[in-house]
């Protein structure tokens, strides 16, 4: 529903949960439940991670730095930006705070979520309550023998922008790469059972903070069963949400949205200090606001320094063979003369 109907629909949504009609509430995520955590999203226009990356001469595409590809062969360009996307110190926000809620009142079936910042967890949700379908930041291990990294050495080569290599064997010496999914990469073993299973199982879905553009996430929403309510959270409508006529669609701040769901649940006050209990101890957000930009901005221009200089050494490498055969066919005997009589 569009926003005249929108005190409806939260009611509608309250309405069901109170009445017991939902007791296996799925909720898909992506990066907008985060963004107030000071993580900010890919693909927003102008704001976005991708739009900062798109105006890189000699990338070829914004996500090429989160390509498995283009880690395994320049694994320097994703760790140029890596402290900046790392999820230190980072406070849940209050949407996490309402997977958590909804855990504690046992109506949460499974949060699935693309993200990899470890929120949910932080907030409280159960472990085996989460399926993070692209991995997390909390281990890492070398991409050639599979060992695992240790953490304090992986913290030190992520703030200092450095290719951690593998401490196995010195035979070994391979990269070593954050257990998070990257473009063209399989995703993490068990999305059918706790992704797609869990989604068919659900007696009510919320989406949110997602544009639902990555597959084979982006067709989670379509497996839930007819007549079961699909709840939107989103600044937009996306994918097929809205079609059905159980749909229902809260356009916004998925924040804003949360805590007006929260009041027409009569849950608000549980909810506000759930999530303070959550947060009190974090010192605050190392990537809040004009602070995060400053790094992110100074991130992107040291890539783009590496960038050129890849660029220029792939010239110069070209030149010096040009030259190299040059030389060497200089020094070839001449072919007879031929006879022209």
């Amino acid at each position: 529903m569009d926003a005249p109907n929108a005190s409806s629909s939260y009611d509608t949504i309250a309405n069901i949960i109170r009445d017991s009609h939902a007791t296996r509430v799925v909720v898909l995520t992506g990066a907008g439940i985060s963004t107030s955590a000071g993580i900010p999203d890919f693909r927003t226009p102008s704001t976005g991670l991708y739009a900062k990356l798109a105006h890189l001469k000699h990338l070829p595409y914004p996500e090429a730095i989160f390509s498995y590809h283009y880690f395994k062969h320049s694994p320097e360009l994703f760790y140029a930006i890596a402290d900046v996307r790392h999820p230190r110190n980072l406070k849940p926000t209050i949407s996490h705070a309402f997977l958590a809620l909804l855990a504690k009142k046992n109506l949460l079936h499974m949060v699935v979520t693309q993200n990899i910042d470890g929120l949910e967890s932080a907030a409280g949700v159960p472990p085996e309550k989460v399926f993070a379908c692209h991995g997390s930041w909390d281990t890492q291990r070398c991409i050639t023998c599979k060992e695992p990294f240790p953490d304090d050495r992986m913290k030190e080569a992520i703030t200092q922008g450095i290719v951690p290599r593998c401490l196995a064997t010195d035979a070994c010496d391979g990269i070593v790469k954050p257990d998070i999914v990257l473009f063209g990469e399989p995703l993490r073993e068990g999305f059918e059972e706790k992704a797609e299973h869990k989604v068919v199982e659900a007696d009510l879905v919320f989406v949110m903070g997602t544009s639902l553009k990555v597959h084979p996430f982006a067709n989670l929403p379509r497996l839930a069963c007819a007549g079961v309510p699909r709840v939107l959270i989103n600044r937009e409508k996306v994918g097929d949400l809205g079609n059905r006529k159980e749909d229902l669609c809260l356009l916004g701040n998925c924040d804003g949205e949360v805590r007006k769901l929260a009041d027409a649940l009569g849950w608000k006050k549980e909810l506000e200090t759930l999530w303070g209990a959550k947060t009190e101890h974090v010192e605050g957000n190392e990537t809040d606001g004009e602070d995060y930009t400053v790094r992110l901005d100074a991130a992107i221009d040291k890539l783009a320094g590496m960038l050129d200089e890849s660029l220029s050494i792939s010239k110069g490498h070209k030149s010096m063979l040009e030259r190299h055969l040059t030389e060497k066919l200089a020094r070839l005997p001449k072919p007879p003369e031929r006879d022209e009589k």
